[in-house]
């Protein structure tokens, strides 16, 4: 099998990260993650665009060089995912020599077959997007919106790709693959979009206007604006034209691509990723079933309004991580949102996630079990022959969880695949509610039935620290740890079978997995 081809968008370094940048690299870990468990190869690939105009001017105005600056704001990003457990197997960043060899040569040969073309164009020019701006980026009032920034008249001469070529090809790849951008509903913003005239794209800066980019290979006098730069890492630093160009150290491009998932926030669905990104690897001969899906993701807004640094509502996921562990933020950010939608951020809902579910559901359920394993039996399992239908119900929902979290998680409904193995978690509480095994151990009639109910709480348990993986890797290893199993080598999540823990299995020492926290309530 193809092995699994996920990256994320790669994140701009004009400012630190926050929760938004977050949520998208954990959930493309949970995934690869997820993948990698269920039997696949992965390559993860994620990175930063370093080039652009923005980068220039805020590298100017700190006084650095734009390499420099670039490299200072990246650390804070490879900072947060060494924090966050974000496992990566390749970093994209677009300085680096390999991007910019596949880039001139991609470039190269758009020009050398006619794709590319010089115009002079006067326009109206968003210098906080960097783009040229159309009629159908007016508001109702003819002007253009707040989220364009400064907004100047412009005229200079640049370079184009015929983009309007390839318009009503994208239009029928679109309707006639219905997997081709999740959720499906996202297609129809796209074709929304590609409504009326279809205009052709600028792709370079003159370099006395912006000197902080890749120069075009056939035009000294131009440097290669972000569509042609940013959007290439995806096939840059997976080996695309690796020979060709000298590239060493890179993945087989060949036997990765395509992507089986392009995750992206649903602000550059349209027009970067589903629009120009398609069309350009259309236009450099890439057939259509080598296209790679697009996961688009909503927003984390914060009281229904999107994160802004000028509305002062910025969500920084190094302090969250620091309160709630990593693992913690991780969970509420893979739990609180239905991929695909947005979700408000929420105080209350983060430390209920940690305190009520985390601490007093998973964390409590673990460390009980084994503190009554370790009082009553020395920490030695014994299944013995005991059953009834208490303990046949636990089986039951422990093995009805499995295809259910399958389902979820290969349909990217990764809150509905923690649901599916907290089932397990709920039932298993309610079951030593049911069973009181502190009063089975005072009666020496019941030794037998508590054996049996002592080795269906360890083993459900090592079940959902299997399944919770993705989600908490470091959680699930250390309560593994505690229950004295180790996931064995090659294991895939289809070999959950009841009976992982042999009789005479020796638990480890209790440690509460996720100490409850006490936050003061602001007044």
């Amino acid at each position: 099998m193809k092995p699994y081809y996920i990256t994320t968008a790669i994140d701009y370094t004009n400012a630190p990260p926050h929760i938004g940048h977050a949520y998208e690299k954990v959930l493309a870990d949970a995934m690869a993650r997820f993948q990698r468990l269920n039997g696949r190869e992965v390559y993860f690939l994620t990175g930063v665009d370093q080039h652009g105009q923005k980068v220039q001017k805020s590298a100017e105005k700190a006084g650095q060089t734009p390499q420099d600056f670039v490299d200072g704001v990246t650390a804070h990003f490879t900072a947060l995912w060494d924090k966050l457990n974000v496992r990566y197997d390749g970093w994209a960043a677009t300085t680096d020599i390999k991007h910019k060899r596949v880039v001139q040569a991609m470039l190269q040969k758009l020009h050398d077959c006619g794709q590319l073309y010089k115009k002079s164009y006067a326009g109206f020019y968003s210098v906080r997007q960097e783009q040229f701006l159309t009629d159908k980026e007016r508001g109702p009032d003819g002007q253009y919106g707040e989220e364009w920034g400064e907004v100047v008249e412009l005229q200079e001469e640049n370079w184009y790709f015929r983009l309007s070529e390839h318009v009503e090809w994208l239009k029928n790849l679109i309707r006639g693959n219905p997997d081709f951008i999740y959720p499906p509903h996202r297609a129809n913003d796209v074709l929304n979009s590609l409504e009326g005239a279809a205009q052709d794209l600028c792709i370079s800066r003159p370099i006395e206007r912006l000197s902080w980019g890749i120069p075009l290979p056939f035009d000294e006098k131009f440097v290669n604006y972000v569509w042609f730069d940013a959007l290439v890492n995806y096939v840059s630093f997976a080996g695309y034209l690796a020979g060709e160009v000298g590239n060493e150290g890179l993945p087989e491009f060949e036997k990765i691509w395509p992507a089986d998932a392009h995750v992206i926030g649903k602000d550059i669905l349209v027009p970067a990723h589903a629009v120009y990104w398609p069309i350009m690897l259309h236009a450099l001969g890439f057939p259509d079933h080598q296209i790679p899906k697009l996961i688009v993701h909503g927003w984390w807004n914060v009281k229904g309004a999107k994160m802004s640094k000028s509305l002062g509502n910025v969500i920084d996921p190094n302090v969250l991580s620091d309160t709630f562990t990593p693992d913690g933020l991780r969970y509420y950010l893979m739990r609180d949102i239905a991929t695909g939608y947005d979700a408000d951020f929420s105080d209350e809902r983060i430390i209920m996630s940690y305190n009520k579910e985390l601490a007093g559901g998973l964390g409590n359920l673990l460390n009980r079990s084994i503190n009554m394993a370790q009082k009553y039996r020395a920490g030695v399992l014994t299944p013995g022959d005991y059953d009834d239908e208490i303990n046949q119900a636990l089986r039951q929902t422990v093995a009805e969880a499995l295809p259910l979290y399958l389902e979820k998680m290969n349909g990217w409904d990764i809150h509905e695949g923690i649901a599916a193995a907290w089932k397990i978690v709920t039932h298993a509480n309610a079951f030593v509610d049911s069973t009181k095994p502190f009063s089975l151990a005072k009666d020496p009639a019941q030794a037998a039935r508590l054996d049996s109910v002592l080795y269906h709480l360890a083993e459900a348990l090592t079940h959902v620290s299997v399944l919770l993986n993705p989600i908490m890797p470091t959680a699930m290893v250390t309560a593994r740890a505690q229950i004295g199993w180790e996931l064995p080598q090659g294991f895939k999540i289809s070999d959950l079978k009841w009976g992982l823990l042999p009789s005479g299995h020796q638990l480890g020492a209790p440690v509460p997995l996720f100490p409850r926290l006490e936050i003061a309530e602001e007044k």
